[in-house]
């Protein structure tokens, strides 16, 4: 799915509890995760995101994790094991053409798309991919990169979401990091 892609040692980087310390992942996800959900963590890569939402769903929700290179799920597979959450963990990994997901429709309550749109090569078919996978009345939160992604190329990020079905929600960013909320409305 990727034009470019995140190398592995990068995947370190990312992971690294330093991180934390100005990008909380319970902080920014609880709004929208609670126990029980079926979350979805796409461009999971070592799980920064993965792990502590596996801990906010708890034993009864799920969370899949998708990624393209086999080596970061091998990696967020051995840290989950460490922290006993493989009960609550499926990784997969996905095709550049394809995220994995046919077997999942409506089944997320929410998706995180965090630092990956930007690394598709059709924004259009990956967003729609989620829309299917999301429950109606679930929630899709999309965060880019400020330096990797214009205020431009976020809007036309955001256009192409809600011409999938999404309904934007919020969007706001700053130089560091662009978000939107999205959420899939039940049609009448």
């Amino acid at each position: 799915m990727a034009d470019h892609v995140c190398p592995v040692w990068v995947g370190y980087l990312l992971a690294s509890p330093l991180r934390k310390l100005f990008d909380n992942p319970r902080k920014r996800l609880s709004p929208y995760i609670s126990r029980g959900m079926t979350v979805i963590d796409v461009g999971c890569a070592m799980g920064f995101f993965s792990l502590p939402m596996a801990e906010m769903v708890g034993p009864d929700g799920r969370v899949i994790c998708i990624d393209l290179q086999e080596k970061m799920v091998q990696k967020l597979y051995r840290k989950a094991k460490k922290k006993n959450l493989l009960n609550s963990i499926e990784a997969r990994v996905c095709r550049h053409d394809s995220l994995n997901v046919d077997d999942l429709d409506n089944a997320a309550d929410f998706v995180l798309a965090a630092a990956v749109v930007h690394e598709v090569q059709d924004a259009a078919s990956f967003l729609a991919e989620l829309y299917g996978v999301i429950k109606d009345g679930g929630k899709l939160l999309v965060v880019e990169p400020g330096g990797h992604v214009s205020e431009k190329d976020f809007r036309a990020t955001v256009n192409t979401a809600v011409k999938c079905g999404f309904t934007l929600l919020d969007s706001s960013g700053t130089r560091r990091r662009r978000k939107a909320l999205f959420q899939k409305i039940p049609e009448k």
